[in-house]
């Protein structure tokens, strides 16, 4: 009797979950776009509650398209905000936004950002959003 080797395919890397994003709206070209991309519900949509959250700034003029790298698969929200002077947070006239922001899938604005669940979705594999920038003043 002959044995033959036994053959195991090798399992093909799982591609990293990405986000392909187009920001639409833009008053103008100047500065930054501050990106967060966070599944915790409690730190949306200020990233810096969440340590696993992905945080980048893309500059004003790149942002036809540009990707972002989920951690894993799973449920999530994009907030972004227009960074016109470069300093790295969003500039406030009393309590009205100074610059532009955004989020995913284009939730209503009313008193405050939207909540958690108005902006989620899921991302597994490739997902694209287009995020429409608001104004206030």
């Amino acid at each position: 009797m002959v044995l033959l080797p036994l053959l195991v395919a090798a399992s093909a890397p799982t591609p990293t979950p990405t986000v392909e994003v187009s920001i639409t709206g833009l008053r103008n070209m100047k500065g930054q776009i501050l990106v967060c991309l966070t599944a915790n519900p409690k730190a949306f949509p200020d990233c810096s509650k969440d340590k696993g959250s992905v945080r980048m700034a893309v500059k004003a003029a790149d942002t036809g398209d540009f990707l972002i790298h989920a951690p894993a698969a799973g449920t999530y929200a994009i907030a972004v905000v227009h960074d016109e002077n470069g300093n790295n947070k969003m500039d406030l006239a009393i309590f009205l936004p100074r610059e532009g922001f955004g989020f995913s899938r284009n939730p209503a604005i009313r008193m405050g950002p939207p909540k958690f669940q108005a902006a989620s979705f899921v991302v597994a594999g490739e997902v694209r959003q287009t995020i429409r920038m608001k104004y206030m003043l």
